[in-house]
Formats: C-alpha cells, structure tokens, sequence
C-alpha cells in the first residue's frame, strides 16, 4: 500500500486556526482580566501580611528579649562576659518556649555568650544593628546574620548598678514571615476560587445576553452586513431614510441626501414636517404616498420599525412618471403587435382555410375587403405626419378588432410633423385614453372614437366612448394616483396623463356628451415648442 499518495500526503493535512466566537472570546478575556486582577490583588495582600506578621514578630522578638535581660543567670554571665554551657543551655530552652529562631547574648564587646549553633559561639555577633543597644535603647531590625536574614527585637542588659554590660537579640527568619504571609493568604485561595468561578458564569450570561441581542451575529458577520448594507444603500436609485424612536434621522443614504441636505442627525419634523405627520398618522406600513418635499413631489413608502421609529424610501415623482411613460408605451406597441400578429393569423388561416374548400373568390374577396378597410383608415390619418402615432392608431384598430369593438378616427383629423416634438406624450395620452376606453366597454359591443385636430392655438385630442361612463365614486378623483375602480394596482395612468399634459401647459378634462364618455385633452401650440416641421410637404 502506498501511503505517500496524495490523500496521505502532508500537505494535504491543513490545520485550521481556532476561531473563537464571541462568547468565548469574552469568557477568556473576563478570565484573563479575573486572573491578573487575582493575581495583583493577592500580591498585594502577600505584601500586606508581610508587613504585618514582620511587625509582630519584631514586637514579639522585643518582648522576648526584654524578658531575657532581666532574668539574673543572664544578667550575671553578660557581666562576667565569658562563654557558659549553663546559660547557653538555659537561653535555648527559652528560645524553644518562645519559638523565636535565635536568642543571643553578647558581652558589653559584641561577642556571642550563646547561640543556637554552638560553633558560632565566641563570635563577634553580627548585622552591624548593636549600635543602639548600646547606647541604652531599644530597637527591632532586619538585617542579615550568621543564620540569614531576620527580624529581630534588641534590648540591653543592664547589672545591678544600671550599667549597660550586654545585648540580648531575638530574632525570626524571613523565611518564616514569608511563610506567614503565604499561610495567611493560603487561606484565602478558596474565595478567590469562588470569586473566579462566579465571574466566569456572570461573564457566559452576559455574552449569552449579548450573542442574542445581536441576533445570535458573530462580530465579524455583523461586520460583513454593514458593508453590505453600505453597499446596497449606495447602489440604490432610490433614497431611503431610517428614523428612530424620537423622531431622528440616524440613516440616509447618498439620495436621501441629495433630497435632504443636511437631513442626518436632524429631527425628521424639522426637515420634513409632512413625512412626521405622514408617519405618525398612518403607524402602518404605507405605499405611494406622494408628499411634497421643498415644493418637489416625492413618492414615499413607510415601513415601521418595532420599538418605534421607520423605515421610508423615496422617489422622485418625475423620475417614476419618466419609467411609467417608458414603460406603458413599450407595452401599448407590444399589445398593438400581439393583436396585429393574432388579427393577421387569423386572416391568413381564413384565406386558406377558403383555398383548401375551392372558394378562391371568397378569398379574394376577403383580400380585398381587408385591403379596402386599411385603405380607409390610411385616407383617414392621411393627414397626421407623426409615423409613431400613426401606427399606434393601426395597432389600436386591430386590439379593438379582437376586442369586439369598432375603432373609428374622426375624419379629418390632422396633425403636422411640429409635434413629433412632444410625440411621447402623444403617444402615452392616446394610448391610454385609447385603452381605458376598451376597457369601458368591458368586452361588449360598442365604439370607440379617436378625433385629433391643429389649429393655430394648438392641439385638441378628443376620445369617446359609448359605455357607462366613470364610476361615481371615482370620478371626483379621476386623475389622482390609485384612482380606479379597477383593484389594487391601477389608477395610475391618467394620472401619468395628466402629469405629462400639465407639464407641456396644457389640460386634460371629462365629461358626457349625451350617451358617450369622453377625454378631452388640449395642447397649447407652445408645447411643440421650435421643432423642425420637416415632412409637413411630404
């Protein structure tokens, strides 16, 4: 077998670095910080009973050694001042009672008389802290003697006639005040354990209570979506503003600053009173609502935030209007060629549905009928030299055909090539009216009249109908966005009609004339503005 193949090969074996999540990220750091503080806290205690056991055992040491240069075996031998077994013997059973590490005696010289090592005897004593003992006075010390360093308590030994003639020194090791110490905070470890284990749970049941208030996010994908969410906020068209609980602005991407300089930070009723009323009136999420903004029409939706606040993106009027008018006139020119296309399958399968029964002057006849009927609405828009509308007209013939409806262009309508100008507007008024007119006539047999006629003061546009007419409830808003009886969604064509109409200086109105409904819409000649009238000859 051989084991040197690429699924056992080293480098295959990729060791992955350990990624802690938020909640172990801020355990560990919650114990690292506990462990130092635990640390720092109890060297410092450490230092604290040092201290403090080094102050007692020098008070301790002094009161052993005051009781020791009182007692007359020393007194006397430190007089005589030469080495005795007797009181070298007699001064370490006191040691052993007191449980002091040393006891020593020195002559009125310096010069041990005894001590716990019985080599060290008849030397001088040492740590250079006899000074003071000899000139009468008391004093606890560390210094450094023949058995380490020590804390030590010196008195001196006086004779019966008040003379000083000795020194007593008894002294503890520092190894046993660090002992002490350490004993003493020993004693203390337990709590720090509970303290250490307290903080851990503490700080999982915060992180846990964090990790969920961040929606159970680690940082670095909460890092990941609001450089998406910049991204995405800079990509839109439209302008989007959030609003919290009291009213201000915290977030409004690169549109919403163009239409809000100077917005961000600001109370939202301080910039844009009307969006504040709109928001708190409604307190549910809305859709198309047209606002004005310093004069500008501006289309919002609104979307609540839970615990208060909203979410609004906005729209330029004239910029969706623009997209409306592109849009319904892309799909007026895709329904005339659906019903151009369905009218003439139709015709082509009659024709040779007649060949194929030996009818060929049923055919024909038929041929000449379709061509007699175009050759009759060409004589009638003879007179309009605007190619696109033109075609919409003939496309329009052919939905009414499928439609069951009768079509009809007034006779003598006429319009110059000035107007191919303004020939989107045309087309997006006619189209419209066009269709809404199908549309009232709900499938059943009736007309449909289109009438366009020039004149020196400009351009009149009349269709008619001879259906039912506007609904009661919808005619005093006829031309307001979502005005329909149609269902959700519609209602915005003529108020794109009118829009575009407005803008040109003209109008747009309806009313009966006797049975029939009709649109009439009127142009100044202005709106044609210096266009070229190029195939006004043709």
């Amino acid at each position: 077998m051989n084991l040197a193949g690429p699924r056992f090969a080293r480098s295959s074996w990729k060791v992955r670095p350990l990624r802690l999540g938020i909640e172990g990220r801020l355990v560990l750091l919650h114990l690292l910080v506990l462990s130092v503080l635990t640390l720092l806290l109890a060297s410092i205690q450490v230092l604290s009973l040092r201290r403090t056991v080094q102050h007692d055992l020098g008070q301790r040491a002094l009161a052993a050694s005051r009781l020791v240069a009182q007692l007359p075996e020393v007194m006397r031998g430190a007089a005589v001042g030469r080495q005795d077994a007797k009181l070298n013997a007699f001064v370490n059973r006191l040691r052993a009672q007191v449980g002091a590490d040393f006891i020593v005696v020195g002559n009125r010289d310096g010069v041990r008389l005894t001590h716990p090592r019985p080599d060290r005897l008849g030397l001088p004593m040492e740590g250079g802290d006899n000074d003071a003992p000899f000139a009468g006075r008391e004093i606890v010390s560390v210094a450094q003697g023949s058995l380490g360093l020590s804390v030590r308590g010196k008195v001196p030994v006086l004779n019966a006639g008040g003379r000083i003639v000795g020194v007593v020194s008894t002294g503890y090791l520092m190894p046993r005040v660090h002992a002490l110490a350490v004993q003493a905070v020993g004693s203390l470890v337990p709590w720090f354990v509970l303290a250490l284990a307290l903080g851990t749970l503490g700080a999982i049941l915060v992180a846990r209570t964090l990790k969920r208030a961040i929606l159970n996010l680690e940082p670095q994908q909460i890092a990941a979506l609001v450089r998406q969410q910049r991204a995405v906020l800079a990509a839109l068209r439209e302008g989007v503003l959030a609003v919290n609980a009291d009213g201000v602005i915290v977030l409004a991407n690169a549109r919403a600053s163009e239409l809000l300089p100077r917005g961000s930070g600001r109370r939202v009723v301080d910039v844009w009173p009307e969006l504040a009323f709109a928001a708190s009136r409604t307190g549910m999420p809305s859709h198309n609502l047209e606002l004005r903004l310093a004069h500008l029409p501006i289309f919002v939706n609104l979307e609540p935030l839970e615990g208060g606040g909203f979410v609004a993106t906005l729209r330029d009027r004239a910029e969706v209007l623009a997209l409306a008018e592109e849009l319904t006139s892309v799909r007026g020119f895709v329904e005339v060629l659906r019903a151009q296309s369905h009218e003439y399958l139709n015709r082509l399968h009659t024709i040779n549905g007649l060949l194929q029964l030996g009818r060929p002057d049923d055919a024909r006849h038929l041929i000449h009928s379709e061509i007699e009927n175009d050759a009759t609405l060409r004589d009638l828009m003879h007179d309009l030299r605007t190619p696109r509308l033109v075609a919409l007209l003939m496309g329009k013939r052919e939905r009414a055909h499928e439609l069951g409806v009768v079509f009809r262009v007034e006779a003598g309508s006429n319009l110059s090539a000035r107007w191919n100008g303004v020939i989107d507007v045309l087309v997006t008024t006619i189209g419209n009216l066009t269709e809404n007119a199908f549309e009232a006539l709900r499938g059943r047999a009736g007309t449909v009249t289109v009438s366009i006629g020039e004149d020196p003061d400009g351009v009149q546009i009349e269709v008619v109908d001879d259906g039912p007419g506007v609904a009661p409830d919808v005619r005093a808003r006829l031309f307001e966005h979502g005005a329909s009886s149609k269902g959700e969604g519609r209602g915005y064509g003529l108020a794109l009609v009118r829009t575009r109409v407005e803008a040109l200086g003209g109008s747009i109105r309806h009313f009966r004339r006797e049975s029939f409904t009709v649109f009439q819409v009127n142009l100044p000649l202005t709106a044609a503005g210096q266009t070229s009238v190029e195939g006004e000859s043709a």
